[in-house]
């Protein structure tokens, strides 16, 4: 078997064209039922059957529920292997000991009970994932969990901001070292909740309390002279610091990072944080940032939709990337500011939608992309669904391995194309041309037969 049989087999698993009895093959070879995994729609119960047939209890914890047909629900249900019938409860049961994420809709479902039930089940890791699953949760189940005597239990309630803790449990809550550092960061706190907080050896907690957006100036202001990078980049972007200090307070941790401190670099690389107040201040106020030297305010700036047109205009030639693609998205941006930043730069196609899907992007340039130099800005033609075949061609040769593969993903590519990136080194490449619904028949059972399926 050679050394492409694998992504050949995972990636025409996943093939939306893949006839039935494709599919029922690849059931018994692990790279095929690891492309079925993945593979959306609900499956043929032929399938299911291969599946459990290869794979047994294993494939049972992978199928979801809008997979699989009544029928074969019913069959797994009824199923004589002990380990294919409750392989699904097992695995759901072995997550929530795990404390690992599991939806709310399946804890009720396999532990059959609804979850108003199961926020006070025995088991405190349960009840823990019934904390972490259920986020729309009543308040009247939270105060329960908040007064769960298991501190795991209490822990994941108040991860999130959402259903929040009431005021009268707040001082309960920062007296609990279970939950202290999660609820340090959003519940609004007393000047002595936030003096006593401030008290602590703990970092976590002080790196909490400066991110918590109900602090006042006199907080803010007693936070100044902490020397921990993520306090010092958390209050530099409060409301309640003047320009002056917010470029003193990054300054010292840029120094941080020039010196190689791997929490200044994280600080100020890595960080979730920004100044999203900035959205709710009025007009006026939200304009004296375009001048701000830190890129996050303007970014948050840019994120706005009621900006006057010269705002615009500075935002769409502002030196940081991510401030302009924000900019970018407002729902009125120009064709040509478009066209210029991806022909520039590329597009950002992690992040949904990317712009060559604004309805202001003029498409019929796409295909113009193909001849620019920098590889990243050559792929945006990929986005044409009439590219020529001819040009398909020239991406098709590029050294870029991404290049290849969406060639090997365009629904223009031709089977002889697909044939060739089917025996492309880079088995992404060959995974993505076996995917293709565009691929013959006659390739997909030589796949098979190479593949000793």
């Amino acid at each position: 078997m050679t050394s492409l049989a694998h992504p050949r087999l995972s990636g025409l698993a996943r093939n939306p064209a893949a006839p039935q009895d494709v599919l029922v093959r690849l059931a018994a070879h692990p790279a095929g039922r690891h492309g079925l995994s993945l593979r959306g729609g609900q499956l043929a119960d032929a399938v299911v059957e291969a599946l459990l047939t290869h794979d047994g209890a294993d494939v049972v914890m992978k199928l979801r529920e809008d997979w699989i047909s009544p029928q074969m629900r019913r069959r797994i249900a009824e199923h004589l292997d002990p380990a294919i019938r409750d392989g699904r409860a097992d695995f759901v049961r072995l997550m929530v000991d795990l404390e690992e994420a599991v939806g709310i809709a399946l804890l009720e479902e396999v532990y059959g009970r609804p979850r108003t039930e199961l926020a006070d089940a025995r088991n405190p890791k349960l009840r823990a994932a019934v904390a972490r699953a259920w986020h729309d949760r009543p308040m009247t189940v939270q105060a329960a969990l908040l007064a769960d005597p298991d501190p795991q239990v209490r822990a994941a309630a108040t991860v999130r901001p959402q259903p929040g803790v009431p005021p009268e449990w707040t001082a309960r809550c920062l007296a609990d070292p279970a939950v202290r550092a999660n609820v340090a960061r959003y519940v609004p706190l007393t000047p002595d909740q936030f003096a006593e907080l401030m008290r602590t050896e703990d970092e976590r907690i002080r790196q909490a309390v400066a991110g918590n957006p109900h602090l006042s100036a006199e907080m803010v202001a007693q936070l100044l002279d902490v020397d921990d990078p993520n306090v010092r980049v958390a209050v530099a972007q409060s409301r309640h610091v003047d320009a002056e200090t917010r470029n003193r307070l990054y300054a010292l941790v840029e120094a941080e990072r020039e010196a190689g401190s791997v929490a200044a670099t994280v600080a100020l690389s890595w960080s979730s944080t920004e100044p999203s107040w900035l959205r709710a201040a009025p007009l006026e106020e939200r304009l004296t940032y375009l001048d701000c030297r830190q890129p996050v305010f303007r970014r948050v700036l840019a994120s706005c939709r009621d900006l006057p047109e010269e705002a615009w205009r500075r935002l769409d030639d502002d030196p940081d990337l991510g401030v302009r693609r924000t900019a970018a998205r407002r729902p009125d941006t120009p064709p040509e500011v478009l066209e210029r930043l991806v022909r520039t730069h590329g597009d950002a196609f992690h992040i949904r939608p990317p712009l060559v899907e604004h309805p202001n992007f003029p498409r019929h340039t796409l295909r113009s992309f193909a001849t620019e130099p920098d590889p990243h800005v050559r792929y945006v033609a990929l986005r044409d669904p009439e590219l020529p075949v001819a040009v398909l061609h020239q991406l098709a040769a590029a050294p870029e391995p991404f290049l290849r593969r969406g060639v090997a993903r365009h629904p223009r590519a031709t089977d002889a194309l697909l044939t060739q990136l089917l025996s492309d080194p880079t088995p992404d490449v060959a995974d993505a041309a076996a995917a293709n619904s565009v691929l013959s028949r006659t390739r997909m059972y030589g796949i098979l037969s190479e593949g000793d399926v």
